[in-house]
């Protein structure tokens, strides 16, 4: 066998197409290219024993149909059965595992920068290691070896040091080992440039080919069926009374099996899937590679390495190592076969070699080891490195368990459990929603460039530090308002929020233009040279205060004593109008927003376990048929719904799918594109708008929570009186074509007051100041409102039911058992969120969202704290804690 030192010499000094030998370079054999994976046992040997037809008759009917026989469909099946349904099946095309999950490293690293994936993983480690042996008497195939994480650098042990303090909130045993406990613990490592470790002695290995005969064993024996060999071929569907399309069917070549549900866990091939009912997809595949060396003497029982600057992981293999990694170059799979399966690929030397000298600077023994075997396979990825989840916005009863990102081993315990309780109960017991499908705007869905672009950047970055502050250079400016091009000579430095380019902070230096993604220099891009933005981003690759902390402090601090300008046109803004469209938002909104026309009322959107899916502001609309698009024509009522815009894709979803299920007769209409929003805020901010509006601006003519149409240098707007930063203020939603001359009549009214443009990162510290709520920060689909201490916002002195009120009725009567707390830190230091909240010496939960106060020169912090005695928690209980 040739040693992985010989790999990576000749793979330097050999151009494509040449591969290197796995046998020693002189052996007088001829050269062998072993592909194989490393287990004992895979499903592929049962392959050839099966018929050419399906396992076993298909039924006519189930109430759920599982696509996929990898790990995420058999874990969702399982999941399924173990909550009660027994009608239910799974249609593999071959075998069980044979599409991407029969090769993969199956490693599961129970920390992440995650609260809800720290949960996730620990559930399948509990399935895997627990309950499906207790359940059927059979092993799994885990092994629990530990894992090992390292830091060669100071910003990796600071990383290392915040996932380890997030771990002891969920009771995760991790320590962080000097580089001479290191050599102790792994005596075959090289720890010379080591600054620390993180060791998490409950980390292990999976076996694929016995998880997944495992769960469906367990899932079997609750009636569940599997059928392999039976590949769908099409997906029939029906248009209610409503013009809603539902699932009703799967088609087969061996016949169609009626359902009203459809999972598509079929991985790489889940975007075929989806073309058969017309729905998108957004993945692609690429080859994933792992070497297999021979045997090591001395690496028995080492824990799995993961060495992220190095961009390899180390697998313990029996006696062997498992080699693999991310590379900056990965080979797209352009034409997926639907005949593959238990197939490998050619490894292609000159992309993996990369892999190869970290491997051996760390376990310099591999230098004189021989390959065993190589293993290339075909794997799904995302714009994001997120999973796609939950039912699809196009096609109701159409669910994703899809685009695992080759994790579909380590996430698939939790992530089935989730699917599993999203398809019975219409949602996840978890906040899913940085997994949910209706993350993406329906734009970016099927905009091939978009998708392409950000999952080789999500790749290629998967093992990078995960900066507060980094923004994706990939797949920029698909989304821009109106504003943009005036902001960015000001320089603007843009944020990217799932498409929308909004405003960061300004840069005093100038423009920072984003440019088209270079690839980080692969497949024959040339890299950008002098890349203002990319430059600024790499400043604040740090998890001290950021070298534009000052300036960031500038724009809060002029909006504290004077007066801002943000733009918010990002913004989601929806019209509910109809004659039924009272009934549906006293239903959809917790608080009443039935006021008088020129109202606006804060308010959340709840589910059915209480949980905000949203906060947001509702506008009651008068008719005025000369005010378009200002106002929309409608009969009955009408209300405007602004909704922070990186999650406005799904607040429109949330809001269809429950006028659908509730058939109200009423429209809800997407203005976000037509119309722009800039937001004038600070105590100088009524003076500057008084030139501009053509109104009174005065607190009895225009008080807080009202909003009026008005003209504005000339150009009618909708003027509302609401501030998310703490001081008097007014937006301005503006038409398109209006946007810019607006702008620019406030700035040119404000320049004598000291008006500055300011960005989202001053509003994150100015709203923490005040104690404003940030959606998906300290207010989650799994937070309600009463304990993210919003009950202002709920209707309950009123007898009007509303989606999610009978939970928050028992959840008052019981009491408090989770509370959001806010903390000070005296100290100068920054935060960013995940720490440990501590309280006499227990850990009581952990910090969801930080930030700086420049106001009142501290740190800012917010996060759920629980009795670690069960109890409820008292308004008193977060005194005298720490994080």
């Amino acid at each position: 066998m040739a040693s992985l030192r010989q790999a990576l010499r000749a793979a330097a000094f050999h151009p494509l197409p040449w591969r290197p030998q796995l046998r020693p370079l002189s052996t007088p054999k001829g050269p062998t290219t072993e592909k194989n994976v490393p287990y004992q046992r895979t499903l592929k040997e049962e392959k050839d024993s099966v018929g050419s037809g399906p396992t076993r008759p298909l039924p006519n009917s189930a109430d759920v149909v599982v696509v996929g026989g990898g790990s995420l469909g058999c874990q969702t099946l399982y999941h399924l059965a173990k909550l009660g349904l027994t009608n239910i099946v799974l249609l593999e095309r071959d075998k069980l595992t044979s599409g991407t999950t029969w090769h993969t490293a199956g490693l599961l690293w129970q920390l992440r920068p995650s609260d809800v994936e720290v949960e996730l993983l620990a559930h399948t480690r509990q399935v895997v290691s627990h309950d499906l042996q207790e359940e059927t008497g059979l092993h799994t195939g885990w092994i629990q070896n530990g894992g090992l994480f390292i830091a060669s650098n100071r910003q990796r042990l600071d990383e290392y040091k915040r996932l380890m303090s997030l771990g002891k909130a969920y009771g995760i045993e991790s320590h962080v080992l000097t580089p001479e406990e290191t050599k102790k613990l792994y005596p075959l490592m090289n720890v010379d440039d080591l600054y620390g470790t993180l060791y998490v002695p409950h980390d292990g290995t999976m076996d694929p080919a016995g998880t997944c005969t495992t769960l469906t064993r367990a899932a079997t024996a609750r009636g569940a069926q599997v059928i392999e060999n039976c590949p769908v071929t099409g997906i029939q569907v029906r248009t209610d009374d409503f013009g809603v399309r539902r699932v009703s069917a799967v088609d087969t070549d061996y016949g169609s099996i009626q359902t009203p549900c459809v999972v598509n866990c079929a991985g790489v091939w889940a975007s075929t899937l989806g073309k058969m009912a017309r729905v998108k997809v957004p993945l692609v595949a690429m080859h994933h590679a792992y070497v297999v060396t021979e045997r090591i003497e001395g690496i028995q029982n080492m824990p799995n390495v993961r060495d992220h600057d190095a961009s390899v992981y180390l697998r313990l293999q029996g006696d062997a190592l498992s080699v693999g990694g991310y590379e900056s170059n990965p080979i797209f799979w352009e034409e997926v076969s639907d005949k593959f399966a238990f197939g490998l690929f050619d490894l292609d030397w000159d992309v993996f070699t990369q892999h190869i000298e970290g491997a051996i600077n760390r376990v310099p023994i591999l230098e004189k080891t021989g390959i065993k075997s190589t293993v290339c396979g075909p794997e799904s990825f995302t714009a994001d490195h997120k999973p796609l989840m939950g039912e699809a916005p196009e096609l109701r009863g159409f669910f994703l368990g899809c685009g695992f990102n080759s994790a579909g081993m380590m996430l698939g315990g939790g992530c089935g459990k989730e699917l599993a309780h999203w398809i019975i109960h219409g949602r996840p017991e978890k906040d899913m929603y940085g997994y949910d499908i209706r993350r993406f705007h329906h734009s970016l869905t099927d905009n091939r460039l978009w998708i392409r672009e950000r999952s080789h950047e999500s790749y290629a970055k998967n093992y990078s530090v995960v900066f507060p502050h980094d923004e994706p250079l990939a797949g920029r400016n698909m989304r821009r308002d109106p504003l943009h091009e005036e902001l960015l000579q000001q320089g603007c430095v843009f944020q990217e929020r799932h498409g929308w380019e909004r405003p960061g902070w300004f840069n005093p230096q100038g423009p920072a233009p984003i440019l088209s993604y270079d690839y980080y220099g692969a497949y024959e891009h040339q890299p950008h040279k002098d890349y203002q933005y990319n430059r600024l981003l790499g400043d604040e690759y740090t998890f001290d205060f950021p070298p534009h902390h000052e300036i960031i402090q500038k724009e809060c601090l002029s909006c504290r004593d004077a007066v801002a300008v943000f733009d918010m046109s990002y913004f989601g803004k929806f019209y509910l109008v109809g004659p039924e469209a009272r009934k549906a938002a006293d239903w959809l909104f917790s608080a009443d927003v039935h006021k008088d026309p020129g109202s606006t009322v804060y308010t959340c959107m709840l589910n059915h376990r209480g949980g905000a899916e949203s906060d947001l502001t509702v506008s009651r609309l008068a008719r005025d048929p000369e005010a378009f698009p200002l106002t929309p024509a409608f009969e009955g009522d009408g209300y405007y719904l602004a909704v922070g815009g990186a999650a406005a894709q799904y607040n429109w979803s949330h809001i269809t799918t429950v006028l659908q299920d509730k058939k109200f007769n009423c429209q809800l209409i997407d203005s976000s594109e037509d119309m722009g929003m800039i937001s004038i805020q600070g105590p100088k901010s009524r003076a500057v708008l008084q030139e501009v509006l053509e109104t009174d601006l005065s607190n009895e003519a225009f008080p807080f929570s009202t909003h009026k149409l008005v003209k504005a240098a000339g150009h009618l707007v909708r003027a509302m009186r609401l501030s998310f930063v703490g001081e008097m203020g007014w937006e301005l939603h503006i038409p398109k074509a209006s946007c810019v001359p607006v702008y620019k009549a406030v700035m040119k009214a404000g320049a004598k007051h000291g008006i500055v443009n300011a960005g989202y990162r001053a509003i994150d510290s100015l709203s923490i100041e005040k104690g404003y709520r940030h959606w998906h920060a300290d207010l989650r689909s799994d937070d309600t409102p009463l304990e993210a201490g919003l009950a202002f916002t709920c209707k309950l002195k009123s007898s009007i039911p509303f989606l999610g009120r009978e939970v928050l009725e028992k959840q008052k009567a019981s009491g408090l058992f989770r509370r959001l707390v806010c903390f000070t830190i005296d100290k100068k230091v920054p935060m960013f969120g995940l720490e440990a909240i501590w309280r006499n010496e227990k850990v009581v939960g952990h910090i969801r969202r930080a930030d700086f106060g420049f106001t009142i020169n501290k740190t800012i912090a917010y996060g759920y704290i629980q009795n670690p005695e069960g109890g409820p928690v008292s308004t008193d209980e977060g005194a005298d804690g720490s994080a």
